[in-house]
Parts: C-alpha cells; structure tokens; sequence
C-alpha cells in the first residue's frame, strides 16, 4: 500500500495521482495543518506528502519550512505542485528544504517518475529503519544535541527487548520481524498520545529510544509496559503460550526454558546544563540498561546518579 497525505488548494492533485498509479493500491489522506499532518504520520506509514495551489503558495512554502524542522515529519518526502509558480517561489520552495517542486502542466509520466524517485530515495535513506520507518541512529543523536543545546529538561529512554534472542531462535526471523515492528508500534503510539511532541527512534535490533519531557516519562513507560505485556502473549504459539514457555538453546548450548518476552527501559533525565553531548549519556544509559534487563519482568529504571 503507497500513502500519501495530500494538502490541496485550487488543484486536485488526487485526480491526476490516480491515473499515474492506476493499478496499484494507493491510499489517500487528507490534512490543512502540521498537527492534522502529524497525526496522519502516526497513523500511517506515509511515503509521500503532496502539498500544491494556485495563489501566492506562501502559506504552503511555510507548510514544507514547519515540517523540515520538526523532526518526525523531516524525514517524509515532500513534493510542491505549482501551475505557475514564479521564480522567487521556486527558489522559496528548495530554500525550505521541499523534496522536488512539480509545476507546469503536469506531465503524468514525467511526474510519476519524479514522484517514485523521491519515494525510492527517502526508502534507501540510512537514517531511517527500513523496517519500522522510525529514525535510527544518525537522528536520534541530532534530536538529543539539539535538546543539549535548548538547554532544557529532558528524559531519555532506552528500550530493549529481554530475551529477544531465544524467541528469535526459536520462532525465526520472520516472526522476530513482527515482534520488532509491534514494539514500535507500541511505544510510537504510546508516546505520542501522551506527548504529542516526543520522539521515538530505532537504534536497531530490538532496542528503541524515545525523548520526551521529564513529567511525561513515568505515565509512558508505565503505558507501554502495560500494553506490550498485554499483547506479547499472541505472538506465541497456543501451545507455547498454554505452556506459558519455550525451550531453546542459550549462547552456550545448553537447553534453557524462557518465558514470555519482556521489555526493559532505562530512563535518563537531562537536566539544564548537565551534560555536553550525546556521548556522556549514552555510557550511563548502556550502563542503566544492564541493571534494568537484571530485574525479572518488564519494568523501567531511572537513573537517579549525577553524571559521570
């Protein structure tokens, strides 16, 4: 399924998507505002945001600057359609970072070509998890900076998956997949319906990380331990989940019995002026990840010790 989240003003732009992608499943979605637009990016995995008009396009320039700065909706393909934009705009438009910027009589076979490359490259973008489209590694660290650099309070949070690797023994890769993409699904959701400015990244594997204000932290956490406990338990077998374990072999060969699957998170609160850069937190959270994954059951730890 190909989404795209359109803004139209003067233009039906659905119209025109339509005869391009005819055959294949497309599913649009429709928004006015940065928050309707962001609900939307929650909701979907979306793989294009098309905004077009016909008047000054000022307010649809400003759309694409309001996106390229958030870090969530930075990472979405965005592509402009103007009939006759004047050159000032153009330039407007790639000032603010849009994608690709579509005007004249529109050409369907030229566009669609156009419109499948900026979908195809932000896919290949390695800042992103190919399999949850959450931002990986590369941008967790900017959004971290840019919070060091606010100088304002903030809770890191470091997830991972107990376990993890038996089950994926024991099931296979393919299963493991789904357990990785219903934990992102999960803390995204949980996240942002808490807190509607987070940000949640994928490091890979089964570790996640997401960023959040200090008040915001404990109800999240709480929030999705809850519905990851709830709902792990159909990812097994009836069998195995009657039996309540599985029996696999452990990093050194011997059979060992697991229980159901169990998320630990390690909790970082950065206060004003704390700590420089990313670095200094990243050594205290992989040590607060191993004490939290000693503790039986899911659970969250925040450290509570000054910086080292």
């Amino acid at each position: 399924m190909f989404h795209c989240a359109c803004r139209q003003e003067g233009v039906d732009v659905v119209f025109y998507l339509s005869k391009s992608f005819e055959g294949e499943k497309i599913s649009f979605h429709y928004f006015r505002t940065i928050d309707e637009l962001l609900i939307l990016s929650q909701r979907y995995h979306l793989d294009l945001v098309i905004i077009t008009g016909t008047g000054e396009f000022l307010k649809e320039v400003e759309m694409v600057r309001l996106m390229k700065d958030h870090i969530f909706l930075a990472i979405i393909p965005t592509i402009l359609y103007h009939p006759e934009p004047s050159e000032s705009i153009l330039a407007a438009g790639f000032e603010n970072g849009v994608d690709a910027f579509l005007y004249g009589e529109w050409k369907e076979k030229l566009f669609e070509v156009q419109l499948r490359m900026v979908a195809s490259r932000s896919r290949r973008d390695i800042s992103i998890n190919p399999s949850t489209w959450l931002p990986g590694p590369s941008l967790i660290e900017k959004e971290i900076e840019r919070l060091i650099k606010l100088e304002v309070d903030f809770g890191v949070c470091y997830a991972d998956i107990d376990d993890f690797k038996a089950y994926n023994d024991y099931y296979g890769y393919y299963y493991g997949d789904r357990v990785i993409r219903l934990t992102a699904r999960i803390i995204r959701d949980v996240v942002f319906d808490i807190c509607r400015e987070g940000f949640v990244g994928h490091i890979g594997g089964d570790d996640f990380m997401f960023i959040l204000p200090p008040d915001k932290v404990g109800p999240t956490c709480e929030g999705i331990i809850k519905t990851f406990d709830t709902l792990i338990q159909y990812r097994y077998a009836d069998e195995d989940r009657l039996r309540g374990i599985i029996q696999t072999r452990n990093r050194k060969g011997d059979l060992e019995s697991f229980s159901f699957l169990t998320i630990s998170i390690a909790v970082l609160i950065s206060q004003r002026g704390v700590f420089n850069h990313v670095g200094e937190m990243s050594r205290m959270l992989t040590d607060l990840k191993k004490y939290s994954k000693s503790l039986q059951g899911s659970n969250y730890v925040v450290e509570r010790r000054k910086k080292y």
